[in-house]
């Protein structure tokens, strides 16, 4: 494999490129080959999963969120993220707008009306009546629940977990060196890097689903302003022509251009956030949102350990809905926790773990928390709270991502404001497939530098076709099949992140015993001498214990954070950004 990198002229670890590279296109063929097969083997695996595990999901991720909380105010969070004398490269101003960029993107522009609509007009909660005050506020709470501080404590926890362990330990770019506590000098052989091949397939196939339900908003944006019918060939199209866009600005350099454009995008989505508040009830909105932070404090407890384990006796289904919402959003999430985790880690490099988590966890979650009431309470306000529906939710009956659109058509300028959405959602697709395959190509090579042309574009490309061939699979029902697909994947990229908070207590035990060096560079070299790095190797542990250590000089910063965060050029100059087109369907 060695030879062949070589030969191709590709600056990787070539064990991880190419199994990931060989199963991702295994995956690509299977999937086209044996549609209907392939299609049941999902939804039966997605099916024993939420039925089985769907409390792991739910428990596992309240877990997080209490384990990062008890560390940022333990004697831990004190310790940085790289050595004592590090400091942030960032301003806290710099750092800030970049987590604020984390939080805008298409998922807030899709489901800031989507999802309170959809659990306003269906509330999840036994007993309670469809467009009611009450079912208005279980749907704010709810949401709020999915999109807040849940959702970034996936991210916050591989981010934490990559940035102690490679910037304190001084190992490499790679999901696997997170398991240095347990793994030691075998995080370079088999163990290691079959824990990086699945996190690199992983990653993929998260992106894939968010670029295929980004295409399907795409999609109905077009379908209501041109006409264009929603369906699967528009679909495809449009993830070519959006996919050769991206592998254009790899092969070209548009990092400028592409730069200005991610800075154009928060602008819009931003603009489009305040033209809602402005043209809308503004005066409720602001009593709103008052009144959201005290629904979100007092529902945050109970949601985060509901299974709704009664329903069984009340209802038939005991886990239909969480199992469309909760455990698909956390089993979705999670896959981008590689992807996020580096970007979280690049920028952060130098903080304390206090500072780390308090910013993570409560800056996007804040920005989320706006976003949801004023897009969500102003589309429950003119569906008809107390009422019995409008044009919002049987939008939603129809077609979950034409909820947006209809909604800006309640409101002046509609044609123009929904082609404002439109061109923001297509940019946020083009720029994140172009930063995810810097990042794809970083964890496959193990160093933050920025890896040939080709290894990105092959990526790039790559990206594209999946997310076109898991349209392709689900057919008409796109949604629903992109949902099976990613629970079913989601599930060992979960298994992963959740020891990662044992690895995490591990490293920490042994931070007394630090003298010097750092604990694994020290231990490698009390056995083997001195740790050297060998630039150009394509792995030096395949040879010899000793592994390569990234280089110190500053880093590039991965162009897109996951989740769709912009956070710089392949120049490595961060800056803020954009979410990454990364839509939800409901059941």
């Amino acid at each position: 494999m060695e030879k062949l990198a070589n030969r191709l002229g590709l600056r990787t670890n070539a064990h991880i490129f190419f199994w990931s590279a060989g199963l991702m296109v295994t995956f690509l063929v299977v999937l086209l080959t044996f549609q209907d097969p392939i299609g049941r083997a999902f939804g039966a695996g997605r099916e024993w999963i939420v039925t089985n595990l769907g409390w792991f999901f739910i428990l596992g991720v309240t877990s997080w969120l209490i384990f990062l909380v008890w560390l940022a105010v333990s004697k831990h969070g004190r310790l940085r993220l790289g050595k004592d004398s590090d400091r942030p490269a960032y301003s806290n101003l710099s750092w800030f707008a970049m987590l604020f960029a984390g939080g805008i993107g298409t998922v807030l522009m899709f489901w800031g009306v989507a999802e309170p609509i959809s659990h306003f007009t269906t509330p999840p909660v036994a007993g309670v009546e469809p467009y009611s005050v009450e079912a208005a506020r279980d749907a704010m709470g709810i949401s709020l629940y999915h999109l807040g501080l849940h959702t970034w404590a996936i991210f916050t926890l591989p981010g934490l977990a990559f940035g102690y362990f490679i910037y304190r330990h001084d190992l490499p770019m790679r999901v696997s060196s997170v398991f240095w506590p347990f793994l030691k000098e075998r995080i370079h052989g088999p163990i290691g890097k079959t824990i990086d091949v699945f996190a690199v397939l992983g990653t993929l196939f998260g992106l894939a689903v968010s670029l295929g339900l980004g295409t399907s908003q795409i999609n109905a944006g077009l379908t209501a302003l041109t006409g264009i019918p929603d369906a699967v060939w528009p679909k495809v199209v449009i993830i070519t022509v959006l996919t050769m866009v991206a592998t254009a600005s790899i092969v070209v350099g548009l990092d400028k251009g592409v730069k200005r454009l991610s800075n154009l995008n928060i602008l819009m989505a931003v603009g489009l956030m305040i033209f809602v508040l402005i043209a809308g009830d503004t005066v409720f909105l602001l009593r709103s949102m008052i009144e959201s932070i005290g629904i979100y404090a007092q529902d945050l407890v109970p949601l985060s350990f509901w299974n709704d384990a009664m329903a069984q006796f009340t209802k038939d289904g005991g886990w239909g809905w969480q199992g469309g919402w909760t455990v698909f959003y956390w089993a979705w999430t999670v896959t981008w926790a590689p992807f996020m985790g580096v970007f979280l880690a690049r920028i952060s490099r130098g903080r304390t773990i206090r500072q780390f988590i308090g910013g993570v966890l409560v800056a996007p979650a804040a920005f989320t928390l706006v976003w949801f009431v004023i897009f969500g309470w102003s589309a429950m306000e003119i569906d008809g709270i107390g009422g019995t529906g409008g044009s919002i939710s049987a939008a939603v009956a129809e077609s979950v991502p034409l909820a947006m659109f209809e909604f800006f058509a309640q409101f002046p300028a509609a044609t123009l404001v929904s082609g404002i959405a439109v061109v923001v959602v297509a940019l946020f697709f083009a720029t994140s497939s172009d930063s995810a395959s810097l990042v794809v190509d970083m964890l496959c090579a193990g160093t933050g530098d920025a890896g040939p042309v080709r290894q990105r574009v092959f990526w790039g490309i790559s990206e594209g076709a999946l997310a076109a061939s898991l349209i392709v699979l689900g057919g008409t029902a796109g949604l629903t099949a992109l949902q099976e697909v990613i629970t079913v994947i989601g599930l060992p990229i979960f298994v992963m992140t959740f020891v990662m908070v044992f690895a995490v207590l591990a490293g920490l035990r042994q931070e007394p015993a630090r003298v010097g060096a750092p604990i694994a560079a020290a231990a490698i070299a009390s056995r083997h001498g001195p740790v050297r790095a060998e630039p150009g190797r394509s792995d030096p542990a395949d040879t010899e214990p000793a592994h390569t250590e990234p280089a110190h000089t500053e880093p590039v910063v991965p162009a897109d954070g996951g989740n769709g965060v912009r956070a710089g050029g392949h120049d490595g100059s961060p800056e803020p950004a954009r979410d990454a087109a990364r839509s939800r369907p409901p059941t």
